[in-house]
């Protein structure tokens, strides 16, 4: 057999300040991302869950955060690395149970439910949201359980 090669680190980063359409905006280039590491078509389940997952973290940035600053990607043979960063240093929080009558509240779970982990990290001037998934590049025997499709 083998021995494996050095895991390779790849990144990619976008600054949001000013932009507009920031959630489509970073979904595209994240999808642009995740082609060129070769996520897809071959992992397109896993690519369309990390879609989701910057899609949510996003717009938490847009909707409770005065809009996010930065998205950072990084992207091992192991694991993808998603960060938000934004000018408000509270750290967001999952509700319990979202309001049925009121439309949103659920993104934090959505994020739970992808990621591996998740968290924040305090900057000077805000924090950051960062979220991991398992990558589809990662070899099969150390993956863990596979998420159920719905």
């Amino acid at each position: 057999m083998e021995p494996r090669s050095p895991d390779r680190r790849r990144s990619r980063s976008l600054l949001l300040t000013g932009m507009t359409d920031v959630v489509t905006r970073c979904r595209d280039f994240t999808r642009d991302a995740l082609i060129d590491w070769k996520w897809m078509p071959g992992a397109r389940d896993d690519a369309e869950d990390v879609l989701l997952l910057v899609s949510e973290v996003v717009a938490n940035a847009c909707l409770h955060a005065g809009g996010p600053r930065a998205l950072l990607l990084e992207c091992t043979d192991e694991v993808l690395r998603v960060e938000v960063t934004d000018g408000n240093p509270v750290a967001p929080t999952p509700r319990s149970r979202p309001d049925p009558a009121r439309p949103g509240g659920y993104g934090l779970l959505i994020v739970e439910r992808i990621a591996r982990r998740w968290g924040t990290l305090p900057l000077a001037d805000g924090k950051c949201v960062w979220a991991e998934i398992d990558s589809p590049l990662r070899s099969p025997d150390v993956r863990g359980p596979q998420s159920v499709s719905w």
